[in-house]
């Protein structure tokens, strides 16, 4: 099982790069995000790897750092959810945004990858929404856990009703809610949230 690659980046395309080991050249599929931090060809560059093994193939998948791949793996645990679909989803949206997201409750943004529809989007809020607290994603202070209720929900739904997204406007609250205590109000959480969300 390879567990990582070090090599020099011999060609990319758009999901895929090839990385030279001591002359051998592994095909590695990898997100967008992942694909642009590696340097130019001819560049050293290192990836973490997650190996799937079938009858048919072997292939390599890689990853510029441990969150993305860890949410790779949490995410190949929905159903529907396959390795491509779990890149295609990664490219699309970043560890941090997926872990508001999945915490917010907030489908519409998982939709933005690349062949998620509104039914799939659910179905992966509600497999993740338990377990985003459990790993360590690059999660807010929150730690996947939603402070909703309460002050916390109508300062959300407030944000919201300014334009906000609503995992932006989740991960803004969840934030300006640690530091103000459980005794915050809804209002003094909405003045908190938009200091955050502008600054």
């Amino acid at each position: 099982m390879i567990g990582k690659l070090t090599g020099l980046v011999d060609s990319a395309g758009e999901d895929w790069a090839i990385v030279d080991v001591a002359g051998v050249g592994y095909l590695v599929f990898a997100s967008a995000r992942t694909l642009a931090s590696l340097p130019p060809v001819g560049g050293a560059a290192s990836l973490l790897i997650e190996t799937h093994v079938r009858d048919d193939h072997i292939h390599l998948y890689g990853f510029a750092d441990a969150a993305e791949r860890d949410w790779y793996r949490l995410l190949g645990t929905v159903q529907g959810v396959g390795a491509k679909m779990a890149l295609a989803i990664l490219s699309a949206l970043p560890p941090d945004t997926l872990v508001q997201s999945i915490a917010a409750q907030d489908k519409a943004t998982l939709t933005q990858a690349n062949g998620v529809g509104p039914k799939l989007a659910g179905r992966i809020v509600a497999e993740l929404k338990d377990k985003v607290g459990g790993i360590a994603l690059g999660a807010p202070a929150f730690n996947g856990k939603p402070p909703l209720g309460g002050a916390c929900e109508d300062a959300v739904m407030a944000l919201e009703s300014l334009g906000f997204k609503r995992a932006e406007a989740f991960g803004a609250v969840a934030r300006v809610a640690e530091e103000l205590g459980s005794a915050a109000s809804a209002e003094s959480l909405v003045k908190a949230g938009l200091k955050e969300l502008s600054g």
